[in-house]
């Protein structure tokens, strides 16, 4: 998936409004929260996630772990939230 940096801008403003739609606790990132994520993803596109009680370098392997499980484009990360992108067949959010 190739986003250039206006789409990834774009993805950016709509995603500042959103909600976290899933939150990670303590127990990380296991089968059943990544299973959710996905579902999440391809019903949203653009989903924000918070991972909670995790140090800087725990919540970068998490964020790599999604996209690439995933298959989803990482938008945008600040402090315990990120935001991730997946078109759908539907496609809900337009990048041109």
């Amino acid at each position: 998936m190739s986003i250039n940096t206006k789409q990834n801008q774009h993805l950016r403003r709509l995603g500042h409004h959103l909600k976290p739609v899933i939150i990670i606790g303590n127990a990380g990132l296991t089968e059943a929260v990544m299973e959710e994520i996905k579902l999440a993803i391809s019903f949203h596109e653009l989903v924000k996630i918070k991972l909670n009680g995790q140090d800087k370098s725990a919540r970068n392997a998490m964020v790599a772990d999604i996209s690439t499980v995933c298959g989803a484009h990482h938008v945008q990360s600040i402090g315990h939230v990120a935001i991730f992108y997946k078109s759908s067949p539907e496609k809900k959010i337009s990048l041109s």
